[in-house]
């Protein structure tokens, strides 16, 4: 960790610095890992005549506190396509370990840094960090500027709208934002002409961007360098996935619905989803945001553009929003839109859960591909989600958003919370109740029809027939030697009877629902039932063969 501010401790050439005239700048990736639309790193171009991008490894950036192989590759490769990026214009990425005050208190003097710049990290976690560089940038008399594209709108200004408090409801929500008007467009590209990027000689060795292993990350398991399905990371990436995403898209438009993505569930296709590179700021949420209402525009020109038609990005600002003031968020104790449940504590239990040894094929595919690949479908993340609360097992959610953000590419402080939250009733609203929800056998039987999915991931099962292939200790004895699978040895009995204890964990929530009957107490909470069939894709509209159609709310963010 650098300590102090000479050049041999930043592993700088000696160079003087102060014979250098003009404005210096820096920028300070976090997220918004890209060029485009990008309007902090514009403010950093202006009148600037040296520039130098960086990227700090403090333990925590990007999420990297509590983080598995898969995610810290995704935001290394991100870092490696952003760093060729650069070198299309003559400069390179810097890459630095240590805390962020120290380094930069470090590189002001040693650059002769006049501005810092960066995007805002809305979430609250952040905060202590930003406040400490903005007071180091104060002291040092360094011009720093803040800018606001990791989100459609400023958080804090949606709660200052709502007379300081975050509105508790999805539609409350979209009241409020609608006095803020259309989210920005995007800015324009930015233009590195007569600025100087300089590069030392020897920077990829001081300078370089790590491997995942030279940070202290290893694969979990031999499956995560052998993907089936491979998250790649990076601007480019995004840009490309962006491309083949709008011609799927384009096609739902012209057939009549929007969300193909979210309403024909395709759990064994090639990557489609944009969920982690909006997480890392890869893609702006702006430009997906504003092409996908441009090409409904131009396909649907004389057609009002539906509620549903970036549902999906509103709900990502709303849990932005929720956690914008709120330390706790991601904690039931101290949070306070989340109800205080009694949850069971099972740290056994929750092992199975979390390596795929439930007993349940439909649940225990899931969690293997979330650890092989580190991405899920979002049916499969309310299922697995389900299963370990208020459905079967009445193990908190906070223990299952740990495994998430230590596993999911995509996962984030806030919208991951969020959802967690409402899955497990946390969000307190009755609709979710598991036996009329998420049966382990029978959600999978209807999303997972020709049991495809549960070969992949769990081939132990390869060779089980359909009939028992989502209840396998119900097949004969001789089914499954035949199938080479004998339950009890290769494949684990199931760890609870999900009758009875889906129906033990009704009780309790019932229970939940009493101790607070009269009470006043505020929450994050759905606006009515519909809006939660919705969200977990029940089919409440059948009408349209499970297709979104105008004035549909759709939630499932995870799966943008």
């Amino acid at each position: 960790m650098i300590r102090n501010g000479d050049a041999k401790e930043l592993n700088m050439p000696p160079q003087d610095f102060n014979k250098r005239h003009g404005n210096v700048s820096v920028h300070w990736f976090r997220h918004g890992l890209r060029l485009h639309d990008n309007p902090s790193l514009l403010e950093a171009l202006k009148n600037c005549t040296e520039f130098y991008p960086i990227f700090i490894f403090d333990g925590e950036v990007a999420g990297t506190k509590h983080v598995a192989f898969n995610r810290m590759r995704f935001l290394i490769e991100s870092l490696e396509d952003l760093d060729r990026n650069l070198r299309k214009f003559g400069g390179r990425l810097y890459v630095f370990h240590g805390k962020p005050v120290d380094i930069l208190t470090n590189l002001f003097k040693e650059w002769g840094v006049t501005k810092l710049t960066f995007e805002q990290d809305p979430e609250a976690v952040w905060k202590q960090r930003d406040d400490a560089v903005k007071e180091l940038c104060d002291k040092k008399e360094i011009e720093c500027v803040e800018r606001v594209s990791h989100t459609l709108y400023e958080p804090m200004k949606i709660i200052e709208k709502n007379d300081g408090m975050p509105p508790l409801t999805y539609s409350l929500f979209n009241l409020v934002a609608s006095t803020l008007g259309a989210p920005p467009r995007p800015v324009s590209y930015p233009v590195f002409h007569n600025i100087d990027l300089p590069v030392f000689p020897d920077h990829e060795k001081k300078f370089g961007i790590p491997k995942p292993q030279t940070v202290g990350v290893f694969p979990d398991c031999k499956e995560q360098n052998n993907r089936i399905n491979e998250w790649k990371g990076g601007e480019t990436k995004a840009l490309d996935l962006l491309e083949k995403r709008l011609a799927i898209e384009k096609k739902a438009y012209e057939d009549g619905y929007v969300l193909p993505n979210q309403y024909s569930p395709d759990l064994l296709g090639e990557p489609m989803s944009m969920s982690a590179h909006l997480r890392f700021g890869c893609l702006s949420v702006r430009r997906f945001h504003w092409t996908i209402h441009d090409l409904f525009e131009k396909v649907k020109p004389k057609e009002s553009k539906p509620d549903a038609l970036t549902c999906q990005l509103i709900w990502r600002e709303y849990f932005y929003v929720m956690s914008a003031n709120n330390i706790n968020y991601d904690k039931m104790e101290g949070n306070p839109i989340c109800l205080n449940i009694p949850w069971y504590r099972n740290d056994e239990i929750l092992k199975k859960w979390e390596m795929g040894q439930t007993g349940y094929p439909w649940i225990d595919a899931i969690m293997n591909q979330l650890r092989h690949e580190g991405w899920i479908h979002h049916v499969g993340r309310h299922a697995v989600a389900c299963f370990l609360t208020r459905g079967d097992l009445w193990i908190s959610w906070v223990d299952g958003l740990k495994i998430f953000l230590k596993y999911l590419i995509d996962a984030d402080w806030s919208v991951s919370a969020g959802n967690w939250m409402w899955v497990s009733s946390s969000a307190f609203e009755k609709v979710l109740q598991c036996p009329k929800c998420f049966c382990p056998v029978g959600y999978g039987r209807r999303m997972d029809r020709t049991g495809e999915y549960i070969r992949r991931y769990l081939p132990v099962l390869k060779d089980m027939p359909l009939r028992y292939l989502f209840e396998p200790w119900k097949a004969p004895l001789a089914v499954q030697q035949k199938a080479h699978c004998i339950v009890g040895k290769d494949y684990p009995h199931p760890i609870v009877n999900h009758k009875e204890a889906s129906n033990e964990c009704a009780s309790a929530m019932n229970k939940v629902i009493e101790s607070f009957k009269g009470k006043e107490v505020p929450h994050c909470a759905p606006s009515d039932d519909l809006e939660v069939r919705r969200f977990v894709c029940l089919p409440d509209f059948v009408s349209t063969g499970g297709k979104c159609t105008a004035n549909q709310l759709c939630p499932g963010i995870e799966n943008l």
